[in-house]
């Protein structure tokens, strides 16, 4: 696997995380805290706590894009796994 092939699939598995972690860590809404910006959503959130989604996302991200990695180098592919097989090739 080249660098540039494992860069590109990093970043998607971090970008479909992101949006998987993006709902998480929302307390109150604007409204809910009695103070709503100008010119924003009431329901959008207080606090947008970018700082620990990114952090929770590269974690997770990394976590499966090491599960990936170890599948994609260690030759196991679905014909390995029985429950793939039909009954009659068992």
């Amino acid at each position: 696997m080249s660098i540039g092939f494992a860069l590109a699939i990093y970043f998607m598995i971090w970008w479909i995380t992101l949006f998987a972690f993006l709902p998480f860590g929302r307390k109150r809404s604007q409204k809910d805290a009695g103070v709503v910006v100008p010119g924003s959503e009431a329901g959008a959130p207080e606090q947008t706590y970018m700082l620990r989604v990114v952090v929770m996302t590269t974690i997770a991200a990394t976590l499966v894009f090491l599960g990936y990695y170890f599948l994609r180098t260690s030759g196991v592919s679905l014909v390995d796994l029985s429950i793939f097989t039909p009954p009659s090739m068992r």
